[in-house]
């Protein structure tokens, strides 16, 4: 699965490589992997740095792409990327309004090195509500081989975390989420219903790299 970031994020980057290397050392013909793409928009004079950096860290970068911000769109669609990740909500906005499933990293380090996904709940109950549809489909595909990729390992030790937060209603509407999800052969290690609750709080707690399915979330709001 294709992945950009415009960002050194060095965690969640750590955390995508993690995965991989897991699934490879399960099956070493294994195809389902992240395939991660740097790119900078900022100035291809950076180039050389930025190429430094990820070699110092020990991390596998599939691909760096030096674009504008004016061609950031088209440079996504033409390296047929999947996610696309930025710390700049925007950007992340602009890009998601083409059709490009994005999402917010979050500034602080996550808990752990499991790659820990969190998915929204009201957009799977009710679509019609998320505030970006253009990159609904885009989110469900994604889901679902993410899915896959976690079906991959066990119940306990997986690199891979999957977190399902329902905002508004009920018990009713996380039970109806979650089975939406399965029915997409996606089964998540935890599950909170808010029933109404603001949802900064379990974000603070469980602070994961990245929420999909709700529009563009800051993590730290």
């Amino acid at each position: 699965m294709e992945m950009v970031s415009t960002v050194q994020n060095t965690d969640v980057k750590q955390s995508l490589q993690k995965v991989n290397e897991r699934l490879l050392e399960k099956n070493p013909a294994e195809s389902l992997l992240f395939d991660v793409v740097l790119i900078a928009t900022d100035s291809q004079q950076q180039s050389s740095r930025i190429i430094s950096s990820t070699s110092h860290y020990g991390l596998e970068v599939g691909r760096f792409c030096f674009s504008s911000r004016e061609d950031l769109v088209e440079t996504l669609v033409v390296n047929n990327v999947q996610l696309f990740l930025s710390t700049d909500r925007d950007e992340a906005l602009q890009v998601s309004q083409k059709g490009v499933l994005s999402a917010l990293l979050g500034r602080q380090e996550a808990p752990s090195e499991s790659l820990r996904v969190m998915l929204c709940g009201d957009a799977i109950v009710r679509p019609d509500c998320d505030p970006v549809p253009a990159s609904r489909g885009a989110a469900q595909s994604f889901s679902a081989r993410l899915g896959e990729m976690r079906g991959r390992f066990g119940v306990s030790g997986s690199p891979l975390s999957i977190v399902l937060v329902t905002s508004s209603g009920g018990s009713k509407s996380c039970g109806v989420a979650l089975q939406t999800l399965r029915s997409r052969g996606l089964s998540v290690d935890e599950a909170y219903c808010l029933a109404g609750a603001p949802r900064g709080p379990i974000l603070s707690l469980l602070r994961p790299h990245f929420l999909l399915g709700d529009g563009v979330i800051d993590l730290e709001d």
